[in-house]
């Protein structure tokens, strides 16, 4: 028996080679396991996790989710007033202090795991809330949508040297207007094989359901806001990369339009920096449609016709 566990993170993607655990390399996914495996004694193969999204090397995440089963032995042992607690009557030792997780967080037993795993997380990685979830809950499959955005920095007035990590500098001034116009050709389902590098044997077909772009008035940056019920590898920041030569006038919304219909990647568009991309929030379903979700998700999919 065990007990399905929800964390959801936060971490700063510079200094990892991607969320997926690569020998020799260090990665979300291998620092996050680390620790499960230090602070609650489990084997390397309990502490595996499931993720929403894989972010590629150098991209951020400020709502990345993750699942994992703990056994019911460790649950228990959690459970357990810790050694020394007051007797009934007494005053009690303090708990783990408050995390940022706030609602994400059932206080109890997952408190106490967020508490331990941020005692011993590098600073560029944090649990914001860990608590236990139906056994229909998948992080990656349940899904209904992940939110992205990309930051850009178009002229010098806007590039901040104490931003550079997470947010990409472009040259020239980019016409947002030109830009919000050209999104919707991409909104919908389509197939973004001219827009991702495709991996062997998955679909390249994707429902993108938001793209806005705008300029954020206190920084003066572009933002990118990207939604899809899923997304192909890069693909996101082929899509930074479309709308910026068409913001930068090299294109327009036509040739973005043919570009997706003929399902073929050619020399541009170019993928932008990973840093400017960050996971910014994952949504899921009420408990009682979650399987249901995931066997949605499952399903190869294909377009009419």
């Amino acid at each position: 028996m065990s007990t399905r566990l929800r964390l959801d993170l936060a971490y700063d993607g510079r200094d990892f080679h991607g969320w997926a655990d690569q020998p020799g390399l260090r990665t979300v996914q291998g620092v996050l396991e680390a620790a499960l495996v230090r602070v609650l004694r489990l084997t390397p193969q309990q502490a595996r996790t499931t993720v929403a999204g894989r972010t590629d090397a150098g991209v951020h995440a400020r709502g990345q989710v993750a699942h994992l089963d703990l056994p019911d032995q460790t649950v228990q042992a959690l459970r357990r007033p810790p050694r020394g607690a007051a007797r009934p009557g007494t005053l009690e030792p303090p708990g783990p202090p408050e995390t940022a997780g706030g609602a994400a967080d059932d206080g109890g037993w997952a408190g106490l795991v967020t508490y331990r795993l941020n005692r011993v997380l590098p600073d560029d990685v944090v649990v914001l809330g860990a608590r236990a979830v139906p056994e229909g809950f998948d992080a990656r499959f349940s899904a209904l949508w992940r939110r992205y955005c990309y930051r850009m920095a178009d002229t010098e007035a806007v590039r901040d040297p104490l931003t550079r990590g997470h947010v990409a500098w472009v040259r020239g001034r980019l016409d947002t207007d030109r830009m919000a116009a050209a999104a919707p050709v991409l909104l919908g389902e389509h197939d973004f094989a001219a827009l991702a590098k495709p991996r062997e044997g998955a679909t390249t077909i994707r429902t993108l359901q938001d793209l806005t772009v705008s300029r954020d008035e206190a920084t003066g940056t572009v933002e990118l806001w990207v939604q899809a019920d899923a997304f192909c590898h890069s693909m996101v920041r082929f899509i930074a990369g479309a709308l910026t030569a068409i913001g930068g006038g090299r294109h327009d919304a036509d040739w973005l339009a043919a570009l997706l219909v003929s399902g073929v990647r050619r020399g541009e568009p170019a993928v932008m920096p990973a840093h400017g991309l960050t996971l910014e929030r994952v949504a899921y379903p009420p408990d009682a449609a979650l399987a249901a979700q995931a066997a949605r998700a499952r399903t190869r999919r294909s377009l009419p016709g």
